[in-house]
């Protein structure tokens, strides 16, 4: 589906699952504008999704939404579970709302919720650009680096969200993380290891914190979260340790 305009046309007869994957980028400056078009594309457009699934006869069986990681806010050594409760700022509110919104669902299909934190691919979001910097030996920790920085194999998030869809007792919010957390440091030594370049240029804190429209909080919030709902499950990982993601995605033959 190309826009949520289309929803009035678009033809969802006999689907039995739908994953909702929309949602305006995160990065860029966070003008007032910015910051609303993040959360209208994400709460308003799945209130809208769902109040148009719900005509359908019969609507679909399986409601799988992303959702973000930031729910939890700054947690800092907190170890998060989906039964954790939500935190402070802004993306956490959304994921907040955005969570709500998809539970509306929930009269007549299974809603799931995916926490999704950093994916990590070769050949799209972050790692594109961190593999650049981090190529040019420009590369450093964010803040103290001992903010805990959760992420998933763009692999294994796209099997969990299949897995979301099949398995009929996975419900409610899910921690779409790696097994092991890893500290911001430790996912800095793991990019500069791959790429065989020093990382030397830390980006302090309040450097971060002069970003307008307090996009700081991508970077210097902590969750030290764990999938504790996909590993009840029995979802298993391709790819669980971040020094051999980190060579797989940021390789130079990349």
């Amino acid at each position: 589906m190309r826009s949520f305009a289309d929803l009035k046309t678009a033809d969802f007869t006999g689907l039995e699952a739908v994953i909702h994957l929309a949602g305006e980028p995160v990065f860029g400056l966070w003008t007032a504008a910015k910051k609303d078009a993040i959360r209208r594309s994400r709460v308003n457009a799945t209130c809208d999704l769902v109040n148009r699934l719900r005509e359908m006869v019969p609507p679909p069986r399986v409601f799988v939404s992303a959702s973000g990681m930031a729910y939890y806010g700054d947690a800092g050594d907190a170890e998060l579970t989906e039964a954790s409760p939500s935190g402070t700022g802004f993306l956490a509110e959304v994921s907040l709302a955005w969570e709500a919104a998809a539970a509306e669902a929930s009269d007549f299909a299974r809603v799931v919720s995916l926490r999704t934190p950093m994916v990590l691919g070769a050949d799209g979001g972050p790692a594109v650009i961190l593999r650049r910097v981090f190529s040019l030996g420009l590369g450093g920790r964010l803040g103290t680096g001992k903010q805990w920085t959760p992420w998933i194999h763009v692999g294994d998030l796209a099997r969990l969200f299949l897995f979301a869809c099949e398995n009929d007792h996975l419900t409610g919010p899910v921690n779409a993380t790696a097994p092991v957390p890893a500290t911001n440091l430790e996912f800095t030594a793991a990019i500069a290891g791959a790429v065989h370049r020093p990382a030397l240029f830390p980006v302090p804190a309040f450097a971060l914190k002069l970003l307008p429209g307090g996009i700081s909080e991508i970077f210097l919030q902590s969750q030290r979260a764990h999938p504790a709902a996909a590993t009840a499950a029995g979802f298993t990982w391709l790819h669980p340790d971040l020094r051999t993601t980190a060579r797989e995605v940021f390789a130079d033959e990349n």
